[in-house]
């Protein structure tokens, strides 16, 4: 298992809707891959001040990964591939930290994920209730002139299981999640 696909500045990033999970999962285990994490429930938390960071493309985010017990503080944005993660040990405490300057929980929600690497990409393969399943194809890299190349060999790979542009999912979870709320 390696750290090393989670590190950079910047996170090129597609997010396709699974028709059939099943089908999706026999195609990655007919090339070569490893296995991160299975079936880990990921429990996150965003926080916002009255809508600005949203309002400015941003959003911060505790992560919490049973039974994997990872710990993540996550900030995206503003620009679309923008994201910088890091561990963290005690999540209680950094949620308290964001509360103390302000912040206020805007959304908390849950997916059961699964983490694979092909390559130097990574692939997750998310649940969330009432949304369904997904596919997220991914790097993350601190130089920036690769990602429009980054970009094509990942939809590229995508196109090997059979997914295209037509099932790109533009929204985020937050998004999605935050509708679903309506």
């Amino acid at each position: 298992m390696s750290y090393e696909h989670f590190k950079g500045r910047y996170e090129v990033e597609f997010k396709f809707r699974l028709h059939d999970k099943a089908s999706f999962l026999k195609i990655l285990n007919a090339i070569d891959h490893e296995v991160m994490l299975q079936d880990n429930l990921e429990s996150d938390c965003y926080f916002d001040n009255k809508g600005e960071l949203l309002a400015q493309g941003k959003s911060v985010c505790i992560r919490e990964m049973e039974p994997s017990g990872i710990k993540l503080w996550i900030v995206k944005g503003p620009e679309s591939d923008r994201c910088e993660a890091t561990n963290i040990t005690d999540a209680v405490s950094a949620k308290s930290m964001l509360k103390t300057m302000g912040y206020e929980v805007a959304l908390s929600m849950q997916k059961t994920r699964s983490i694979y690497f092909v390559g130097k990409f990574h692939i997750t393969v998310d649940y969330l209730q009432g949304l369904g399943y997904f596919a997220e194809f991914a790097i993350m890299t601190d130089d920036d002139t690769l990602l429009e190349e980054y970009r094509l060999q990942l939809l590229e790979l995508a196109s090997r299981f059979g997914l295209t542009n037509d099932d790109i999912e533009h929204q985020s979870y937050r998004q999605l999640q935050s509708q679903l709320s309506l």
